[in-house]
């Protein structure tokens, strides 16, 4: 079977830094992240170095940063690709987003600025369910708890999420052929920033939890059946 190749983006990102690992490893994170590589992918070394206009050392640096995040996998003798998340990826994910999104609820800086940026998230995921537009909805969740944890004003975890919900973006497209999975939780993120502009702190952590418990099990029995 074919690999799926790499497909090329609008536009190359540039910055006065591009010629950085770090910086190579954040584009790619970014396209994992928005759906434009997706599980299985094999990213073309000459071919991305070129896009990137970047030395194929520097390209090899930023696949390293994103193995050891568990976004791409290096295959011997055949090259890299953007990891396909198994059972106990997931389970890792959600380990993680458990200790930090109901924490950040309880004691983030509940901001103005962030709330109007949660309601605006909410409003666009409510249109996206409204039109069956299931990436949209993917889109707006993943951004929705990337603004809860920003609430804790902590960069470290900030950096933390992002490089989650990277790995969370390849675990939405496993689901891929359940295209309801996201329609109840663009309800719950409703429900979740109501409880923000009511002050329930307590209460939105504790449904939070009960959210990506669900979600977990959701997600571990749709790949069970899938392997059946």
């Amino acid at each position: 079977m074919t690999e799926p190749s790499v497909p090329a983006p609008a536009h190359a990102a540039r910055a006065a830094h591009a010629h950085t690992g770090a910086w190579a490893a954040h584009v790619l994170r970014a396209r994992i992240s928005h759906g434009e590589l997706l599980p299985g992918a094999k990213l073309a070394e000459q071919a991305l170095a070129a896009e990137l206009a970047v030395s194929r050392n520097t390209l090899r640096e930023a696949f390293g940063t994103l193995a050891d995040e568990l976004i791409v996998e290096r295959v011997p003798n055949r090259g890299v690709f953007v990891a396909k998340p198994d059972a106990e990826d997931i389970r890792e994910i959600y380990r993680i987003r458990r200790m930090i999104e109901p924490a950040a609820l309880l004691w983030g800086e509940l901001t103005a600025p962030a709330l109007a940026e949660l309601d605006e998230i909410v409003g666009r995921a409510l249109a996206a369910l409204a039109a069956g537009d299931v990436p949209g909805m993917a889109e707006a969740n993943q951004q929705l708890h990337g603004v809860i944890v920003a609430m804790a004003g902590s960069p470290t975890l900030s950096t933390v999420m992002d490089r989650t919900l990277a790995r969370m973006r390849l675990v939405f497209y496993r689901m891929s052929d359940a295209p309801d999975f996201h329609s109840g939780y663009a309800e719950h993120n409703r429900d979740l920033v109501r409880m923000l502009r009511d002050g329930r702190r307590e209460e939105a952590a504790a449904a939070l939890r009960t959210y990506l418990d669900t979600a977990e099990a959701e997600l571990l029995d749709h790949l069970d059946r899938r392997a059946l």
